[in-house]
């Protein structure tokens, strides 16, 4: 199935340099994945039917100035 040259270049493109520092680093990556996945916690209680609303604060009334008072006045201005 395999040729002899192929046999014997086999084991040396496993033990080179190159391809032993991607496994060890792969390795080292899927240890860290799996550390993470499991310290991460999500809230337990998380209500997902209703959202909260805020409650609106309410506005105040605009100043009504009346009709019959100069606007002069209802401003604090004098006329000279």
């Amino acid at each position: 199935m395999f040729s002899d040259e192929l046999a014997a270049l086999l084991p040396q493109v496993l033990t080179s340099w190159q391809v032993l520092v991607v496994t060890v680093v792969l390795v080292l990556y899927m240890f860290l994945i799996n550390y993470v996945a499991r310290t991460y916690h999500r809230p337990r209680f998380v209500s997902r039917s209703k959202p909260q609303k805020k409650e609106k604060k309410k506005k105040a009334a605009p100043v009504r100035v009346s009709e019959d008072e100069d606007s002069n006045e209802a401003l604090g201005l004098e006329e000279e």
